[in-house]
């Protein structure tokens, strides 16, 4: 059973001024809700372009959407392949050989099936094999990187993505206790953590394997790079005020997203005690929120993973 609660729902879609003959792409299907809500706005000229690298998402939102009929397309993908996926659709228009679309939507992270369904590794509440591969077919997993990775690797991993400080620590004893035996399931990696720990740290700031199963995770999926690659795409191939819409979950996430669209804004470089613009400095992106639009009282007490959620809109100039 696919059960999961969509973050920001009404605030993400609204962001996009959804046209109903227009076409838009959530880029991160996951549990269809964003999805659901877009495609009910579409006109039967409309179209949504659902991507994901997860059969399960994907097996479930064909049932969930199959009422939108041709309205709403699938493709297994990465979102990082976002501008090759829309070049091969007939019904998506071109400019100089670039896809044009009217909205894309992000919702980043890990879907609460994935958290709650032990077996994918993803999460230290479960005892599991060390997966955590968002697409099955991929190579790489978190125990390739655990058992055969460099105690500096892991630390970088841990540190980077994780933002872990005790990150070296934690690399060490991985390290002592593969010499003895392979790390394969996440109940030994979430116990090897908290004794990477000192004591006094693992008192405050939820479970202390959370965040070197961030790092671990992000690592073998290459989110940051899939995001930062897609996200460059999506400025691409929006039509002139077509919208993007990004809803991420950590701070990681949110500052590339704060970086990307900051480089695409106009650039003026008149003195600043000209009463207007003359340098003619136009930009690629507007803002359409100057500051992150975060879950309300209600949605929060709904859900308690939404609270790290912040959503950045942009419109194409």
């Amino acid at each position: 059973m696919f059960h999961h609660i969509t973050v920001l729902k009404e605030e993400a879609t609204e962001g996009l001024h959804i046209k109903k003959d227009g076409i838009y792409v959530d880029c991160t299907l996951g549990g269809a809700g964003h999805s659901s809500l877009i495609a009910s706005k579409l006109s039967g000229e409309g179209r949504l372009i659902c991507l994901d690298q997860d059969d399960w998402a994907l097996n479930n939102a064909k049932e969930k959407l199959s009422g939108y009929g041709d309205k709403v397309v699938m493709v297994k993908t990465n979102f990082r392949d976002l501008e090759q996926v829309l070049k091969e659709l007939p019904f998506v228009p071109q400019k100089d050989g670039v896809p044009q679309v009217d909205g894309i939507l992000y919702d980043l992270g890990v879907s609460s099936p994935q958290f709650d369904e032990g077996e994918r590794g993803f999460s230290y509440n479960h005892d599991a094999p060390l997966d955590m591969r968002m697409d099955q077919s991929a190579e790489l997993t978190a125990a390739d990187i655990v058992n055969t990775w460099s105690e500096q690797e892991i630390a970088k991993v841990l540190f980077q993505y994780g933002e872990e400080k005790f990150s070296r620590r934690i690399a060490r004893k991985i390290v002592e206790r593969r010499e003895e035996h392979p790390v394969e399931n996440t109940e030994e990696l979430a116990e090897l953590i908290k004794e990477g720990i000192p004591a006094a740290a693992r008192r405050t700031g939820g479970h202390p394997a959370k965040r070197s199963f961030q790092g671990l995770r992000i690592a073998v999926n290459d989110e940051l790079g899939a995001f930062e690659e897609g996200l460059h795409a999506a400025v691409r191939c929006l039509a002139p005020e077509g919208r993007v819409s990004v809803i991420t979950f950590h701070s990681l996430e949110d500052r590339i997203c704060k970086q990307i669209f900051s480089s695409y804004l106009s650039r003026c470089t008149c003195p600043p005690d000209l009463p207007y613009c003359v340098c003619g400095a136009k930009g690629t992106l507007k803002l359409i929120n100057r500051k992150p639009i975060v879950p309300g009282e209600e949605e929060l007490e709904l859900n308690s993973r939404a609270r790290s959620a912040k959503l950045r809109i942009a419109e194409k100039l």
